[in-house]
């Protein structure tokens, strides 16, 4: 794997409540033909963290990304109706703030995203919009959240 420098938070799109675990998430992974789970952690709705994808070898949760970023998934990312919501319980948040701080401790983080961010820029206005997301996933605004884990660039004329 090349110098880690992203953070990738994504959803499993699973219904609020509905308990799966990391080698549920690799089966699908495997069924879409992986070869092994895409992300590199899955926060289960305990809080619990499971080691998926070893971080030594590329990910595969998201395109453009996966040979520089470390990917995270909670389990959760949709209401008891099947629509985008941000269900992480509070065992969930906790072990998410943690978890990113830990990444961010050991690698020079400097972009942490949510899947949707990384959607085309349709409208070349500099932003990724909401009308712009190919999809909801993480189903929470992950750079207004975690704003405060990343260093400040400084810039040096």
């Amino acid at each position: 794997m090349k110098k880690i420098d992203s953070i990738i938070i994504h959803c499993s799109a699973t219904r609020a409540g509905q308990d799966i675990k990391a080698k549920d998430i690799d089966h699908m992974h495997r069924v879409r033909g992986f070869n092994q789970i895409g992300y590199n952690y899955v926060i289960d709705l305990d809080g619990t963290v499971e080691t998926g994808r070893p971080l030594t070898i590329a990910g595969a949760h998201c395109i453009g990304y996966n040979d520089h970023s470390v990917g995270i998934c909670y389990v959760g990312g949709l209401d008891a109706n099947g629509k985008p919501a941000d269900t992480r319980t509070s065992a969930q948040k906790a072990a998410m703030d943690d978890l990113i701080n830990d990444i961010c401790q050991v690698y020079n983080i400097v972009e942490l995203l949510g899947h949707r961010d990384t959607s085309p820029d349709l409208n070349d206005n500099g932003i990724v919009e909401p009308f712009e997301f190919i999809k909801s996933c993480p189903c929470f605004d992950v750079r207004e959240e975690y704003r405060s884990f990343l260093k400040p660039i400084i810039v040096r004329p």
